[in-house]
């Protein structure tokens, strides 16, 4: 890619290749990462904190097993408004995702205005999510459970070699 079309946030060969090895193994040392790629440490290193300060590689969280924790059901819930207006929306969505088993909040484009992605530890803690967190909003016309069965990841943006 030219340089004048990758802008100031965007990422060279280099950068994605340290991001595949990242997506790889995330635990991997800078080091570790360095030896692989066969660059030295000291440009493994600069680019991260590059890739950090520039907002590629952000807000790094600790994924946790909702089964060990005891939240094994997990369901999308669909979301539908009766009105739209910005504080309403943005009350609902700030709601949401502050809610205790809420995992992601999609704010959507189509028939239905946000997916709700939630992990609970049975029926009746679902239930309560849809009657206690999400009807209680005016703007909130309907609401759709789906459970789900099965959760695997995807590639991702960066996939690893």
């Amino acid at each position: 890619m030219v340089a004048a079309q990758r802008g100031a946030g965007a990422v060279d060969e280099l950068d994605l290749r340290i991001l595949a090895d990242l997506v790889d193994r995330p635990e991997a040392t800078v080091k570790e990462i360095a030896t692989t790629l066969d660059i030295p440490a000291s440009t493994c290193a600069f680019r991260l904190r590059s890739l950090r300060s520039r907002g590629v590689i952000s807000n790094p969280r600790v994924q946790i097993d909702p089964v060990a924790v005891g939240a094994p059901v997990q369901a999308m819930i669909r979301v539908r408004l009766g009105t739209h207006n910005k504080v309403g929306v943005e009350t609902l969505f700030d709601s949401l995702t502050a809610t205790t088993g809420v995992l992601q909040v999609f704010h959507i484009a189509g028939a239905d205005d946000f997916i709700v992605h939630v992990a609970v530890a049975d029926a009746s803690a679902l239930r309560d999510i849809v009657l206690e967190q999400i009807t209680v909003h005016d703007i909130v016309r309907a609401t759709e459970t789906q459970l789900v069965f099965e959760l695997r990841q995807g590639a991702g943006v960066v996939s690893a070699r």
